[in-house]
């Protein structure tokens, strides 16, 4: 039996709304669609909402301009936020049932034992409710279960891990949002913290913490990647970190270097906080062998080359599994 029969898949990041492809058609471009993610054995596929690009020039706007986005949809983060959401509604409704937004624990069991996709819905940047703590509610109630503060660039919410940033922590409004995201019983994303902010964020006695994607620093050193303490931290809370795949995170362009970001997060976390979190669609190089997400069944195999079945398992899919369980509601 191949590994890809023998292990469901579950990931934790993919940016693939920004490019406003149909995902209900199989496609070649990109690395996920709902066909290709079928394939390859997806039961969990956390999808991203982009609103804004790299720190000093943003780009963001004329990316979606050149993938067709409507102008109204950019003029704002928030527009383009509603934009992305509005548009995974209509791909759930085209694909006809093989897809659906996990809100809810229960939704999730019984889109699993349906053998239907599921969807879990996150915004990657605060910016996207324009400084409004009481959007986080309207999120919440269109399926959104997690969110990041900041994205590659600080906001007026708190520090981005991206260099020449500051390492700013939380503002002010940084912690009423977070907040209001404790409130609604929505995940918070650590992925993009700086390091003020991430312990602002832990500092926080009720938020739910995890990494949607992230390279670890022992593992390679990066600005990206998160260290002992920050796993350590995650790890405490219940939450689990999704491995990057991509090379330019990892210090190396084989597979194998995933699975050493994997090997040093097992580690320092245990068996229950590590699971994959691909960053696929993100404009970023994926490892030799590794065209889409048809091609992680070969991550799989070198993850069993290494580890037994049932931890593998827990890898490819059983911690997210059992973290949405606990946090989607």
């Amino acid at each position: 039996m191949s590994p890809r029969a023998r292990f469901p898949l579950a990931d934790g990041h993919a940016d693939s709304l920004m490019w406003n492809r149909d995902l209900t058609q199989r496609s070649d471009q990109g690395h996920v669609d709902f066909p290709r993610l079928q394939e390859a054995g997806t039961r969990i596929q956390c999808f991203t909402v982009v609103t804004r690009g790299y720190p000093f020039v943003d780009g963001l706007g004329l990316f979606a301009a050149y993938r067709g986005w409507p102008s109204e949809a950019r003029r704002s983060p928030w527009a383009r936020a509603t934009f992305q959401l509005d548009w995974m509604d209509e791909l759930i409704r085209r694909s006809n049932g093989a897809v659906q937004v996990a809100a809810s624990a229960a939704a999730l069991e019984e889109n699993i034992a349906r053998g239907r996709l599921s969807a879990v819905m996150g915004i990657e940047g605060a910016q996207a409710l324009e400084g409004q703590p009481e959007r986080v509610a309207e999120l919440h109630r269109r399926g959104v279960r997690f969110m990041s503060l900041t994205h590659l660039a600080n906001n007026e919410l708190g520090g981005s891990s991206s260099p020449l940033q500051g390492n700013r922590g939380l503002t002010p409004l940084g912690q009423e949002m977070l907040e209001a995201m404790v409130a609604a019983g929505m995940t918070v994303d650590t992925a993009h913290a700086s390091a003020r902010t991430f312990s602002d964020l832990a500092d926080h006695p009720r938020a739910r913490l995890f990494s949607s994607h992230t390279g670890v620093s022992g593992g390679k050193p990066s600005w990206r990647n998160l260290g002992d303490d920050q796993l350590r931290a995650i790890a405490g809370r219940g939450g689990v970190v999704g491995i990057i795949f991509a090379t330019i995170y990892l210090g190396g362009s084989a597979l194998e270097d995933v699975v050493r970001h994997v090997d040093h997060a097992v580690r320092v976390m245990g068996e229950d906080g590590v699971a994959l979190g691909s960053d696929f669609d993100g404009m970023v190089p994926l490892p030799r062998g590794m065209r889409d997400v048809t091609d992680t069944n070969r991550l799989v195999d070198a993850l069993c080359a290494r580890y037994p079945d049932a931890l593998v398992e827990k890898i490819t899919w059983g911690n997210w599994r059992r973290f949405f369980r606990e946090t989607l509601g």
